[in-house]
């Protein structure tokens, strides 16, 4: 008995493996597919639409220190966002105009869901893509594939910002390089401890060459 247990296990997995790697092929294999949109359907962007609510914790930790712990729950369907920071709970609803006091929170939200969901954000933003070379990535030096995405000198909180991201052969990011206009600032992180939520899948830590900035969620999880 505990045998056929097992057997039906395993080709129950074996059947998934397979399915997602079917998955994979047809995505990568799809010639009506752009690079930074196979990036994004890797990741699951489908899925994206079932969902009715996401909830995370966003945190930063320095040195050891931790100098941001923001807890969000997104309402999709309503595009109702609530922040928890420091035992205090905020809440807006997410439109074309916002208060002057809900900028504030918004600002937070856009950085930190972009982090949570930037592959999304290659089909949701009006960003520009430069054509894909290969390049050997800042903080492992292994060979992959190299995208730019740069973003408009107008608009948004951050106008101009750009990212050199760097995907391996299932469009899955494993590092990029965040540079803001104008040149001032750059910074290299990984994109590793990905999670599969309900077909959404999220890069859960990412850190800088030397480990001393982490960046991470905590507390994920997906309604649909």
């Amino acid at each position: 008995m505990k045998k056929l247990v097992f057997l039906m296990i395993m080709g129950a997995f074996l059947i998934s493996c397979n399915d997602k790697k079917k998955q994979q092929e047809e995505i990568t294999e799809d010639p009506n597919l752009d690079v930074h949109e196979k990036i994004a359907m890797a990741n699951g962007f489908e899925n994206f639409d079932s969902i009715s609510k996401i909830k995370f914790t966003f945190n930063v930790k320095v040195n050891d220190t931790l100098r941001s712990e923001r807890r969000w729950a997104w309402d999709i369907k309503n595009d109702k966002i609530s922040l928890t920071e420091k035992d205090s709970t905020m809440s807006y609803i997410k439109k074309d105009s916002l208060a002057e006091d809900k900028k504030y929170i918004d600002q937070r939200f856009i950085n930190d869901s972009y982090w949570l969901l930037f592959p999304y954000q290659l089909k949701w933003s009006d960003a520009d893509f430069s054509d894909v070379k290969t390049a050997k990535a800042p903080i492992s030096g292994n060979e992959l594939q190299m995208l730019t995405v740069s973003y408009p000198s107008e608009g948004g909180y951050t106008p101009g910002d750009s990212y050199d991201i760097y995907f391996d052969e299932e469009f899955m990011i494993q590092e990029w390089v965040y540079k803001s206009a104008g040149g001032g600032r750059e910074m290299a992180t990984t994109w590793e401890d990905y999670e599969d939520f309900e077909g959404v899948k999220i890069s859960k830590m990412h850190k800088s060459q030397d480990g001393s900035f982490e960046l991470f969620f905590t507390d994920i999880s997906v309604e649909d």
